[in-house]
């Protein structure tokens, strides 16, 4: 699963592809693109034939006015430029049954929506110390891996595997007819996160901060899981609630 591109040093800025047919090209040799930005109102037969060729992929396409293209580039880019990603995205089916083979017993963080690099960073840092075997994200609202979500993870990104795929309610699907638990954490229940058996092969769902987990992942989930919580303050950072019921799956498996 440790089959990343290693930089030998993390990047400070993110490589960027600059032009449609440029672009075209990337995607075509199969470069790992982390996004793709176009220019609002574009077209063209060159640009229809690159959002063509994009419909095979798992790589977003944002329209954004000219001038965010501008600022990130003062070089002809007619309208589009490509960030290259720094990893290599994974697919989660190819993971959970590598995972089953090596006699392990999967744990998986499914993200839905979480869009801070910080956080992202953050989490999954905390993924790669206790022992999270992937993490899944959607193909679009999701957090860039970027020079930042790579410092705040201390290189953790590099090291775990991330899958990002379109639909997330198929891929919880997936991990569930392949025998993971769906844990979702959310303050919509009674119980708590010390309810659910985490020995068990599972898959456990963060929410974003202010939308949390969407309504077709929670009507899916096997458990619904709350933190305890006692203050004034209703909520934790995402990456801090994440962090505390991943410690909970590590406190079951290790007693």
């Amino acid at each position: 699963m440790d089959n990343f591109r290693r930089p030998q040093r993390a990047k400070e800025n993110n490589e960027f592809v600059f032009g449609i047919r440029a672009v075209i090209e990337a995607v075509k040799a199969g470069r790992d693109i982390e996004t793709i930005y176009q220019q609002r109102g574009l077209g063209g037969d060159l640009f229809l034939e690159l959002k063509a060729l994009l419909k095979d992929t798992l790589i977003p396409l944002n329209s954004v006015p000219v001038e965010k293209l501008n600022r990130m580039s003062q070089k002809n880019h007619q309208g589009v430029i490509a960030v290259i990603s720094p990893i290599t995205y994974q697919n989660i089916e190819d993971i959970i049954p590598t995972v089953f083979e090596k006699g392990e017993v999967p744990l998986i963080l499914v993200l839905d929506s979480v869009t801070d690099v910080r956080n992202m960073g953050a989490i999954a840092r905390t993924a790669a110390c206790v022992g999270v075997h992937a993490i899944v994200v959607p193909l679009k609202n999701a957090a860039q891996i970027n020079a930042d979500a790579i410092k705040t993870s201390a290189g953790a990104l590099f090291s775990i595997p991330i899958c990002r795929h379109a639909n997330l309610h198929k891929t919880c699907l997936f991990l569930q007819e392949s025998g993971l638990q769906l844990v979702a954490c959310t303050e919509k229940t009674s119980d708590f996160i010390y309810a659910p058996d985490y020995t068990m092969p599972t898959a456990i769902i963060m929410g974003s901060e202010d939308e949390g987990i969407s309504n077709d992942l929670l009507r899916v989930a096997d458990h619904l899981a709350k933190i305890p919580m006692a203050g004034k303050i209703e909520s934790l950072n995402v990456s801090v609630a994440a962090g505390v019921i991943l410690y909970e799956a590590v406190r079951q498996r290790t007693v």
